[in-house]
């Protein structure tokens, strides 16, 4: 068993995050490869959460990948959360997690007078309305009102939702004023040949390891929204057959990496500003490795915010914020500059300009 430090363990886990040990990539389909997936409610925030794990990206790169290239797609995935992935694993992670978001959503249906019929009709007019190019979901509720749908409130993002988790559509190019918009999975996305059931689970699991290890069961269930009964069988045998490799963290036991994990880097002062809601803070049941109990209200302040970062070698020594200017304000924990290297930090502010401005 691995032994390892709190330390240790941070800066293993930042350089498996893709946000520390110097590791950074020089696309956004190399960035996705490597963490698996970018946390993207916010577009803005997954095209920075990109950028902090690369090298030389500009936010029209994640366009263009998200858009022309294909490399990449935005959907809803992990917990039902909209999340930014390969495309060529979109089509076996929407299969693995779709069912359970779908019957998760059946009361909603119900509350916004979504029976059968109506949500049978508001498929067939999305998907007929997309035949004709990409739209926004503003353009596919004047649709949904030609048919006779009622198309207020929320219907139309639970009636273009449910058609993405069906597989039948999916996010489609970013205009350039911002605007999201859906296409038609099939013409979209390259044919899913991805794993299916426990499968589907093994790939997920290991991926995530190698994007976050080292980690726990809980981790994993609270992230991917599975739940334990699903991972736990799952993660035992990944155990048994030698594909993990267990580890204890500041004493404590149920960690795990993969079997093939290299040791991890030594501290650099390797400096990162992480968008608001990033995966290195998000996908994990236990944050205490990245944030330390003291500094949790400045990161969470509640209201299901979660502040932008200043990460060094993988623990959290700070937050920032962007003002209406673009211009970057670094706000380090008591006031105190010095717990951030001057250099590296300059270094990042000035890429953040350079990535918003290109």
């Amino acid at each position: 068993m691995r032994e390892l430090g709190p330390v240790q363990a941070r800066l293993l886990r930042a350089w498996s995050q893709g946000v520390g040990g110097g590791r950074r990539a020089t696309s956004p389909a190399a960035v996705l490869e490597g963490c698996l997936a970018v946390q993207a409610q916010d577009l803005k925030a997954a095209a920075l959460g990109i950028r902090t794990r690369g090298s030389g990206l500009t936010e029209a790169d994640v366009y263009r990948a998200l858009g022309a290239e294909r490399s990449l797609v935005r959907g809803w995935f992990m917990r039902g959360t909209l999340y930014v992935v390969p495309a060529a694993h979109a089509g076996w992670l929407r299969e693995l997690l779709a069912p359970q978001l779908l019957r998760r959503s059946e009361r909603r249906y119900r509350e916004l007078g979504l029976g059968p019929a109506e949500l049978a009709l508001g498929e067939r007019v999305i998907a007929e309305a997309l035949a004709d190019g990409p739209l926004t979901r503003d353009e596919l509720a004047v649709r949904m009102t030609g048919a006779g749908l009622d198309a207020s409130g929320q219907v139309p993002f639970h009636l273009v939702r449910r058609s993405a988790l069906l597989g039948t559509v999916c996010f489609g190019p970013v205009r350039e004023d911002g605007s999201a918009t859906y296409v038609l999975a099939d013409d979209w996305l390259p044919a899913s040949t991805g794993p299916s059931g426990a499968d589907a689970v093994r790939k997920l699991l290991l991926g995530y390891l190698a994007a976050h290890g080292p980690a726990t069961p809980a981790d994993f269930a609270t992230w991917s929204g599975l739940g334990q009964p699903a991972v736990r069988p799952v993660w035992k045998g990944l155990l048994t057959a030698g594909r993990l490799e267990p580890c204890r963290v500041a004493d404590l036991d149920g960690y795990a990496l993969p079997a093939d994990t290299p040791p991890g880097p030594e501290p650099t002062g390797d400096v990162r500003l992480l968008p608001a809601y990033d995966n290195y803070l998000v996908g994990f049941k236990d944050r205490r490795l990245s944030v330390e109990p003291e500094h949790e209200r400045r990161v969470w302040p509640g209201g299901g915010q979660i502040n932008p970062t200043i990460v060094v070698d993988g623990l959290v020594r700070g937050v920032w914020r962007r003002d209406r200017t673009r211009a970057v304000t670094p706000e380090p924990f008591d006031g105190d500059p010095g717990v951030v290297p001057a250099e590296a930090l300059a270094g990042e502010l000035r890429d953040i300009a350079r990535f918003l401005a290109a």
